[in-house]
């Protein structure tokens, strides 16, 4: 894997195959509420990491938070070209 293109595409290829053993399916099957709860709690911790951790722990936990980015994303139906659109957007009004 390269780039976080390539995460988004393996987590949409996960969606796909339903596969019952994926946690990215078992997420996904779950729905909005433990979606939102898991990346919250992903995100509290990158926090507490960020504060406290070392650099090492930081590094994990920020794994943690874009995968399940990205399954929030997924699950809302939002492409990672749409996300590409909204940053190049923005970059433009920046400039």
């Amino acid at each position: 894997m390269d780039t976080l293109e390539d995460l988004f595409k393996v987590i949409e290829s996960r969606a796909k195959n339903k596969n019952k053993k994926s946690y990215t399916n078992k997420l996904l099957k779950l729905g909005p509420k433990k979606i939102a709860q898991k990346f919250g709690e992903e995100s509290s911790e990158l926090i507490i990491d960020y504060l406290n951790g070392t650099k090492k722990r930081t590094i994990e936990e920020s794994v943690d938070v874009i995968y399940h980015l990205f399954v929030l994303l997924k699950s809302k139906k939002i492409s990672i070209n749409e996300i590409h659109k909204e940053i190049l957007k923005r970059h433009e009004n920046v400039q």
